[in-house]
């Protein structure tokens, strides 16, 4: 914001409490807000020139792309070793996450970590993340258009994380991803691809708060998964 900030100084100076608008400038300073910038009339998004994920995290940190930035408390980026070879992605923040801008906290966060450690994983081995960077007001299901603007970010994560496997928490964020309408009783039955990495499907920590009878089903989730993970990397040799 530092050309507005010296345009407004500058018209300060020239006309005192008079204000002048230049539309242009106000133009340019909402694209530097999301990380855009104006190059011949055309927008160039600069975050695709993000070499880590922290750098990617404070290029996207502004963004305005979708009404959602103008409700949020924060973007909850993600968390994680950003070497990882597990990706874990959810639909999209909740109210504490939005509160403290990191992902899958509070109870279903605990359980989340509960669930790792079942397959002797830690928060710290993986990479968490939301497809929606923002939280829809009330927790709302996201909208198609949300997606679509903030789904970019999502690949751009995947691009520089590698993983070796994903693990999609729920139905809404397993169908978002894969395009599908299918159950997650179907989609928790096969092994997917996302972006050309493996992807497999179970519940989300907060419908198991809901429904303790799918912690079972959730346990024999996760130990596919693991021994997916496990066959993958002895292919690789790793």
């Amino acid at each position: 914001m530092s050309e507005l900030y010296r345009y407004f100084k500058q018209q300060k100076q020239l006309h005192g409490d008079t204000l002048y608008i230049d539309e242009e400038v106000l133009h340019r300073a909402a694209l530097a807000a999301q990380g855009l910038t104006e190059v011949s009339g055309a927008v160039t998004e600069t975050w695709k020139t993000a070499g880590s994920l922290s750098e990617l995290d404070a290029m996207i940190r502004e963004c305005m792309n979708c009404a959602l930035g103008e409700s949020r408390n924060n973007v909850v980026f993600g968390v994680g070793n950003p070497a990882a070879d597990i990706v874990i992605i959810g639909e999209a923040p909740g109210a504490e996450e939005d509160k403290k801008g990191e992902p899958f906290v509070g109870r279903a966060g605990q359980l989340l970590n509960k669930i790792l450690e079942a397959v002797q994983l830690k928060r710290e081995d993986v990479f968490i993340c939301n497809i929606l960077k923002c939280r829809p007001p009330g927790n709302r299901d996201p909208l198609a258009s949300e997606v679509e603007q903030c789904e970019p970010y999502l690949h751009k994560q995947l691009a520089l994380l590698q993983p070796k496997i994903i693990l999609a928490l729920g139905r809404i964020a397993a169908q978002t991803l894969l395009r599908t309408n299918a159950s997650l009783t179907t989609l928790r039955a096969s092994v997917h691809t996302y972006q050309g990495i493996p992807l497999m499907v179970t519940y989300h920590p907060a419908a198991l708060l809901r429904n303790p009878n799918w912690k079972r089903p959730t346990w024999e989730d996760v130990q596919k998964f693991r021994a997916l993970y496990d066959n993958i990397r002895a292919q690789d040799g790793s």
